[in-house]
């Protein structure tokens, strides 16, 4: 994950050859946990993340879950929460060395008790040259993601 993610609530997409990421962060005007409640509910994720359809199973370490993303609703991706330290960090991970996905969520407590929510999803594998141009742009969902929560975390 890039170590200079801006909180500026806009996404950022960088690819090499056997390498693709993008990224987004912004500031949310709430406390981590609030944050971390919003992120670790799967019930009620459809609700106010306008970027997934649906989402099955429990978010937590060890566990894999069942999304269903707006842009991609044909197909059901089944991830595996692979780093869960309560708070701070999330990654979920999908794939293998021929072509992988890992998501991190990244929560960063500020001295006015707000929060910097990041995320990241790199990309990679020995068929990401050939599958690159065929995959979705993915920063408007970034985006959009980003957004739906820092507005959902805020009105609370």
């Amino acid at each position: 994950m890039s170590d200079n993610i801006a909180i500026n609530g806009r996404a950022n997409k960088t690819k090499s050859t056997f390498r693709m990421e993008y990224s987004a962060g912004v500031n949310v005007k709430a406390k981590p946990e609030q944050v971390w409640a919003l992120m670790t509910n799967a019930a009620d994720f459809p609700r106010w993340n306008s970027t997934v359809k649906s989402i099955e199973g429990k978010i937590a370490s060890g566990e894999t879950i069942k999304l269903v993303a707006t842009i991609s609703p044909e197909r059901v991706f089944n991830l595996h929460v692979v780093e869960f330290t309560p708070q701070k960090k999330m990654v979920w991970s999908d794939g293998n060395a021929m072509f992988k996905g890992v998501r991190t969520y990244m929560l960063t407590p500020k001295a006015d008790g707000s929060t910097d929510f990041t995320m990241s999803e790199v990309y990679t594998g020995l068929m990401l040259p050939m599958i690159a141009g065929s995959l979705p742009d993915f920063i408007p969902t970034f985006e959009q993601y980003v957004s739906d929560l820092k507005k959902e975390a805020e009105k609370q």
